[in-house]
C-alpha cells in the first residue's frame, strides 16, 4: 500500500487561494493568479480530477488547466476578463 493519493486533492482553501496536492507535491493556486476560482464554493473547488498526465478538470466550475500552467502562471497570462 502506498502513502502517494490516488488522485489530485485540495487539502486547503483560504481567502488567498487554494493548496492542491499532487503525486506527493503541493502546490498553491492563487486567486490572483487563478481569478476563475475566486467565488466559488470550496465544496466545488475541491472536486477535482486528473484527465490527463498533466492536465486537471473542475467540472462543477468548468475549469481545464495543464500543470504546466499552475507552475508557470507568468507563462499563461490571463485573456479571461469578467462581464461588468
Amino acid at each position: 500500500m502506498s502513502d502517494r493519493p490516488s488522485g489530485p486533492e485540495v487539502t486547503d482553501v483560504t481567502q488567498a487561494g487554494f493548496r492542491l496536492l499532487l503525486a506527493v507535491r503541493e502546490r498553491f493556486l492563487s486567486f490572483q493568479d487563478f481569478p476563475w476560482f475566486k467565488s466559488a464554493p470550496a465544496w466545488k473547488i475541491r472536486n477535482v480530477e486528473q484527465v490527463g498526465s498533466d492536465h486537471l478538470r473542475w467540472p462543477e466550475l468548468d475549469i481545464d488547466l495543464s500543470l504546466e500552467s499552475i507552475d508557470h502562471p507568468h507563462r499563461f497570462p490571463l485573456v479571461w476578463k469578467a462581464l461588468p
